[in-house]
């Protein structure tokens, strides 16, 4: 029997920016989108905090078809 995993796992990073003055909201949402999307913002990562989304598997039978099965959930 072949099986094909999927693992969605939410990776969680911080990132220390400094933000000007006198913005809004809107505009602190909009500066810190820009510094993500231009790769100036670093993030510390940690690799021991990762919380597993969910975990799925599907089968895959000898005759080409494909059945799906969840087997199992984590959840946070």
């Amino acid at each position: 029997m072949r099986v094909i995993v999927t693992v969605v796992e939410k990776i969680i990073s911080k990132a220390h920016i400094d933000i000007p003055d006198g913005l809004n909201q809107s505009a602190i949402k909009q500066h810190i989108v820009d510094r993500y999307n231009t790769g100036e913002m670093s993030t510390d990562m940690n690799i021991f905090q990762v919380d597993f989304e969910s975990i799925s598997a599907q089968i895959l039978s000898e005759h080409s078809s494909t059945k799906s099965a969840q087997i199992g959930e984590v959840i946070r």
